[in-house]
Parts: C-alpha cells; sequence; structure tokens
C-alpha cells in the first residue's frame, strides 16, 4: 500500500473507498478506486479540496473531473518532469565542463607563447627552435580540442533541440486537456500568477460557456460521438480567442475563456460571436448519416481581479452557469 497501512487498516480503507464511489455514483474503475481511496486517507489536500469544492456547488464528480484531478493530483507528471531535468542536467554539466576546458587550453596556450617570446627573440638558435617547438606543441594541442569542443556542440546542439521537442510536448500533457486541446485548471493557475505578478489591480474577463445537449447526445448516441463533438466545437470556441485569451476546459461541458484587460461590452460581443458560430455548426454522424440536433450554448460574463485563484473563479462562474441555465428551463431571458 502506498502509505503503508496496516492491512486491517488497508482494507477498511478499501471498503471505504468502494462505499464512497457508490455514493458518487461512480463505477469501481481503476481511476476511480484510486481518486476515491487517495480521498478516503485525507493524505492528499489538494485532492480533497477539489473534491469538496465540486461537491459544495452541488455537481456530480464526473469522468472528465475524476480524470483530470487523477493526473493533477495523484500522477502529477512528476517522473516525466524528473527524466527530462536529468536530461537538461547533463546537457547543462556537459557544457560547463567543456567550457572550463576550453577555458584551461586557452591559458596553457597563452602561457606557452607568454613564456616563449623572449626564447623567439634571442640570439641562439637553439632556444629558438625549442621555444617554436613549444609553440607550435601548444597550437596543435589547442587547435585539437577545439575540434574536438566544436563536435561536442555540434552533439549537444542536437541533443537539446531533441529536448525541446519533448518539453513542448511535455507541456502540452501537464498544461492542456487531451480531448479539446484546451488548457486545463493547472495551466489556468500558471496564468493567473504570471498576470498577477505583471499586474496585480489588472481585471480579466471571464466567458462560461455550456453545451446544452452534450448529455442528451451521450446518453443517445455514446460518449465518442459526444466527444467528437466537444472537439469541435472547443476548436470553433477557440477560433474566437487570439493569443492574449486563453481558453480552458473547466468542467465536462463546460469552457471557460479568460480574456485579461478586456471591458465588459467587448467580453459580451465576443461570446455572442462564439454562441452564433457555434450554433451555425451542423453535424452528421460519419458512422450512421444521421443528423445531430443543433448545438446550443448557455453563456455568461463575469469579470474579476486576477488576484483570485482558480477554482474560486470556476466555483463563482459555474453559479453564473447554473443561474442563467435555470432561467432558460423557466422560460426566462
Amino acid at each position: 500500500m502506498k502509505y503503508h497501512d496496516s492491512i486491517e487498516k488497508a482494507e477498511q480503507q478499501m471498503s471505504m473507498a468502494v462505499k464512497k464511489l457508490q455514493l458518487w455514483h461512480l463505477p469501481a474503475s481503476p481511476i476511480n478506486y484510486a481518486v476515491s481511496y487517495e480521498y478516503i486517507t485525507k493524505k492528499n489536500t489538494a485532492l480533497n479540496a477539489a473534491i469538496e469544492s465540486q461537491l459544495s456547488l452541488g455537481k456530480k464528480l464526473d469522468d472528465f473531473f475524476i480524470e483530470e484531478n487523477y493526473r493533477l493530483f495523484i500522477l502529477g507528471q512528476s517522473k516525466f518532469r524528473d527524466e527530462i531535468i536529468d536530461e537538461l542536467e547533463d546537457v547543462v554539466s556537459s557544457v560547463e565542463n567543456n567550457s572550463q576546458k576550453s577555458s584551461k587550453s586557452i591559458e596553457n596556450l597563452i602561457s606557452t607563447l607568454d613564456n616563449n617570446i623572449t626564447n623567439i627573440q634571442s640570439n641562439d638558435k637553439k632556444k629558438v627552435i625549442a621555444a617554436a617547438n613549444k609553440i607550435r606543441q601548444a597550437s596543435q594541442s589547442f587547435k585539437l580540442h577545439q575540434k574536438k569542443l566544436a563536435e561536442h556542440i555540434s552533439y549537444t546542439r542536437q541533443k537539446t533541440i531533441a529536448l525541446q521537442v519533448e518539453l513542448k510536448e511535455a507541456r502540452k500533457e501537464i498544461y492542456m486537456d487531451p480531448l479539446t486541446g484546451l488548457y486545463n485548471r493547472k495551466a489556468m493557475s500558471k496564468h493567473l500568477d504570471i498576470w498577477l505578478t505583471e499586474d496585480p489591480s489588472r481585471q480579466v474577463a471571464a466567458i462560461v460557456i455550456s453545451v446544452q445537449q452534450l448529455a442528451e447526445i451521450n446518453q443517445q448516441f455514446g460518449h465518442l460521438i459526444s466527444d467528437v463533438l466537444l472537439s469541435k466545437i472547443a476548436g470553433k470556441v477557440s477560433s474566437y480567442v487570439d493569443d492574449s485569451g486563453l481558453p480552458i476546459r473547466s468542467g465536462a461541458d463546460e469552457i471557460l475563456i479568460l480574456l485579461p484587460d478586456v471591458d465588459n461590452g467587448s467580453a459580451i460581443e465576443i461570446a455572442e460571436k462564439i454562441r452564433l458560430g457555434v450554433e451555425k455548426l451542423r453535424f452528421i454522424s460519419s458512422k450512421s448519416g444521421i443528423r445531430l440536433p443543433q448545438m446550443k450554448l448557455s453563456i455568461g460574463v463575469q469579470h474579476f481581479n486576477v488576484a483570485e485563484n482558480a477554482n474560486s473563479i470556476i466555483k463563482k462562474t459555474s453559479r453564473l452557469l447554473a443561474d442563467i441555465q435555470l432561467k432558460h428551463s423557466n422560460g426566462t431571458t
């Protein structure tokens, strides 16, 4: 067991974890069980806080939420990061060692030149020949070392390029939602910290979006179809956000867009363009040829100070979205 519990205690916690899954209406899959067991032990405070925050909103713990928090708080991508860091340390260490060797080689050449300049100018032919030989040997040694250094620099450059590719992929795993290609909560927290450092008084507009029929599509056509639809919709939403904005998958069928330094009127205008753009999309199942229902969005806009953390913003925008959906269900605008 991860925490080296006694057999009796471990069995109790295993039983409690299964019961908790039943309470959450989740199947006892390996990932669900791992999250539930971690929650029961109460030793992963960040995971427990995320779960309790979700439950406090009256929202169920769905597959998206469980998998995201499993990656974030249990896997943590630590092993992959450690491997990357080890590789980077090797490259840096190698460059440093060769830099020191190059400096030493240059010092030796300069020292040899200094020590033999007088002999080169001597009238004694033997001293001149001996000095010239020493300078020649020092020069040849220097050239040989520089050649080896150039070869190693070429190798290091190739290694660095390979590491840059790996780091790019690592960033995707750490900061991107694998289904939609949107950012995740970890990326959201990172960007909020950066914006806060740049300007503590900065305001950020938040556009929160929910795809209304996604749950029905999932039930009627299966999760593969609903996943494809969500991915297509996410791509459409992203097309309306330039590099200054941050599109985030904040829930199973929810997308949150953060727009720093954007006023309320502009944010509402962007939200309306997104709504119209998505609702113009038409989808047909390639397998059955059935035309799928038109996608409708629930959209809300709020403003926050960048000092607020990611969980607080998600909680408030989810409540805003719930209020909007309630008004729609009651037939009000």
